[in-house]
């Protein structure tokens, strides 16, 4: 089914390019506004009944959002948006274009597009789910005001025009609530993302030689990390050898074990040798009883130890005031 609505088509340019949608979750279909709708049970006779009263919403847009943002700023937790004057300006147009489409009765693809920006910004505002939430209670605080208000319409209309748009609402909750846990998780995902990469340094120490310390605990998701990073960087820097310190790692199960091996492994399909140094004496024991194979893991002591064989290796040699004092390492 062809989508109807795209966060990347959404007719307005965003605040900042980082607020899209992940790919698998921009899209929705006319099914999918269709099912949000019967959700929270608003169906044609209420959408007819939102397009009689509109004026009392669409007229008081700017009072609304004046309202909705004065309650806000007495939020601690929205203190950013307010510090900065850009996403202030841009939340504040978004959300008087927000309460005006309210009352327009069309809610269809441009009206959850309008939604999705404005918890975009929310969220990159640091605006949590639970002040926005009492925000938007806020809100609509006042537009039930304006409707209650109205004198045109006898009282029990009224009251059901409130129960009608209070469905709105809700309509609206849906989206912007599921948009900023997505935001907030993909957040996170590329924080937890960032860390990882940063716990698997990869560095070039000399030309054809790398280094990699690895400090803490090393499980089979960081082994992984550890591995991707390492063949990547062989293939960019062109090495030929990496040394792999785990000093730092107090324990090393089976599993990690076998992983590094599989590291070792593919290096070696790509041209480069490896050398892991830093092995404890409780790590050993540790392998030797869970009965790890070591023969093929090319092991010195320490760090120091690992750079000089891979330096000798590379055909290096270290030379002090001239003098050789180190049979390695000249090219």
């Amino acid at each position: 089914m062809k989508p109807v609505w795209d966060a990347a088509d959404t007719g307005t340019e965003m605040v900042d390019a980082k607020l899209t949608l992940d790919p698998s979750e921009r899209h929705l279909t006319e099914a999918d506004l269709e099912r949000r709708r019967a959700l929270v049970g608003l169906e044609q006779p209420d959408i007819a009944r939102l397009s009689a009263i509109g004026p009392l919403i669409t007229d008081n847009a700017e009072k609304i959002a004046a309202s909705f943002f004065n309650y806000l700023s007495r939020i601690d937790e929205a203190s950013e948006l307010f510090r900065r004057r850009d996403w202030l300006d841009e939340a504040k147009r978004l959300k008087i274009e927000h309460v005006r489409a309210m009352g327009l009765g069309e809610y269809s693809a441009t009206y959850l597009g309008q939604r999705v920006r404005l918890a975009q910004l929310y969220t990159r505002a640091g605006i949590t789910v639970q002040t926005f939430l009492a925000a938007f209670h806020h809100l609509v605080q006042s537009i039930d005001a304006e409707i209650l208000s109205n004198r045109e319409r006898p009282a029990q209309d009224a009251i059901h025009d409130v129960m009608t748009f209070n469905k709105l609402a809700f309509f609206d909750i849906t989206i912007m609530v599921e948009v900023m846990i997505a935001e907030r998780e993909r957040t996170i995902a590329l924080q937890q993302e960032a860390i990882r990469e940063l716990s698997t340094p990869v560095l070039q120490v000399r030309d054809r030689l790398l280094i990699l310390p690895i400090i803490g605990v090393l499980d089979s998701q960081r082994a992984k990390q550890l591995t991707e990073s390492l063949l990547h960087a062989i293939r960019t820097t062109r090495a030929k050898m990496a040394v792999m310190d785990i000093t730092g790692v107090a324990a090393v199960d089976s599993k990690v074990a076998n992983h590094l091996m599989q590291t070792v492994a593919a290096a070696r399909l790509m041209g480069a040798k490896v050398i892991i140094t830093g092995l404890s004496a409780d790590v050993a024991q540790a392998l030797v009883a869970l009965g790890v194979d070591l023969g093929p893991l090319n092991t010195v002591g320490d760090l120091q130890g690992g750079l000089e064989e891979a330096e000798a290796q590379l055909g290096y040699k270290v030379v002090l005031n001239g003098s050789p004092v180190s049979p390695a390492y000249a090219q």
